[in-house]
């Protein structure tokens, strides 16, 4: 369980690696349509693909050894379990967020996100 505050520092401390992420998926997605249409990519080719997988697995990894919950890759999607007013919620950052300004209850899913 994260305090809101607590969730926030998380998410900043481990922002670089997020970012990092997110930099990795957008080069495999480009690898992997390159290398799709029978091409070359400035990328690199198969062992360049593998090396990315590894590479976000890796961070995936990280994200959950901290109870972060991956609910997203793309966009990104996370979820911090925390408490407001007596009820379980996650706390909700989603790509493109600065930092963690959401939240919803565990039953209602992203559907039920509130500012929080």
């Amino acid at each position: 369980m994260f305090t809101l505050a607590q969730a926030r520092h998380l998410m900043a401390t481990l922002r670089p690696r997020i970012d990092e992420l997110i930099n990795l998926r957008a080069d495999l997605t480009e690898l992997r349509a390159d290398l799709a249409d029978g091409g070359t990519s400035p990328l690199g080719g198969v062992p360049e693909v593998k090396a990315l997988e590894a590479r976000i697995y890796a961070i995936l990894e990280e994200l959950n050894g901290h109870d972060i919950q991956v609910k997203g890759f793309a966009p990104m999607l996370l979820d911090f379990s925390g408490e407001r007013d007596g009820r379980p919620v996650l706390w909700c950052w989603l790509e493109g967020d600065e930092e963690i300004r959401w939240y919803h209850r565990v039953e209602c899913g992203f559907s039920g996100r509130r500012p929080v």
